[in-house]
């Protein structure tokens, strides 16, 4: 676990949750946004990806493993005795809705960056059937994950980074597939256990990952007394990293700051 401190006084902690396959070191430019904007942030590699050595890379035996890890990231965060916040992006967004479900966090707001809601490119029904048995005779059994560079940003910087980076994830076990599944499924299921806590979803317009209608399903029906939802229509899968970022980072930074004076916090 890391922790980057806010230059100054801190208004609040931001506990950021990455995506499927990546790692916190292709956060550096919003943690910076956010530590020289007055917050605290914490950020750590979710089991089986970046520099974690937990369990086997791209791979986990449980979806629970990625809840019980970012529980204590928040717990972490708790020491500053500051207004929480939690950030997930793409599969940090579910784990952040599927925590939410089963725990009762004291957090002052939620963001999801594209939450992972539903595929757009799904295994064949066949592979998708043969994943069944094979989940339970070879689960750590690791095939490609049918996700390229190119379709997460338009960020020709970020692209060219990920070609070299040796800590992103190309392929993911059986398991790990059906426990993603599993945990979208559980999203929709569970969602009148959502903690009700105010909550801002921004969604890709042009997300080559994720089914923003999925995304938007899941948001209409989210039973919360507050919550707000931004599309970026040019914008792929990995908004925090687009070309408009700087803007995407404003409308989160506002929806931070207007959460803090509703509690009573000077911003």
């Amino acid at each position: 676990m890391w922790k980057w401190e806010a230059e100054g006084e801190a208004k609040a902690v931001i506990v950021m949750v990455h995506g499927a396959m990546e790692h916190h070191r292709r956060y550096g430019w919003l943690i910076e946004m956010w530590r020289t904007s007055g917050f605290h942030v914490i950020m750590s590699d979710l089991p089986g990806q970046g520099m974690t050595t937990r369990s086997h890379r791209g791979h986990i035996d449980s979806f629970d493993e990625y809840l019980i890890e970012v529980k204590d990231w928040v717990q972490a965060a708790y020491r500053y005795e500051l207004p929480v916040f939690l950030l997930g992006h793409s599969m940090g967004g579910l784990i952040a809705i599927r925590l939410l479900q089963v725990e009762k966090l004291n957090i002052a707001g939620v963001i999801l960056s594209s939450p992972c809601l539903g595929l757009i490119e799904t295994p064949s029904k066949l592979l998708n059937t043969l994943s069944y048995g094979l989940n339970a005779i070879y689960p750590s059994l690791r095939m490609n994950s049918g996700l390229t560079v190119d379709m997460a940003t338009r960020n020709p910087d970020v692209r060219e980074a990920d070609v070299n980076d040796t800590l992103y994830i190309t392929k993911v076990s059986i398991r790990w597939y059906r426990e993603l599944a599993s945990a979208m499924k559980d999203a929709f299921e569970d969602l009148e256990h959502v903690q009700d806590l105010p909550m801002l979803v921004m969604q890709g317009g042009d997300d080559k990952i994720v089914k923003k209608d999925s995304v938007k399903e899941w948001f209409n029906h989210a039973p919360l007394s507050e919550k707000r939802f931004k599309e970026w229509p040019k914008c792929y899968h990995e908004i925090f990293n687009e070309p408009e970022r700087e803007e995407v980072f404003e409308y989160a930074k506002d929806f931070v700051n207007s959460q803090l004076k509703s509690i009573g916090y000077i911003v």
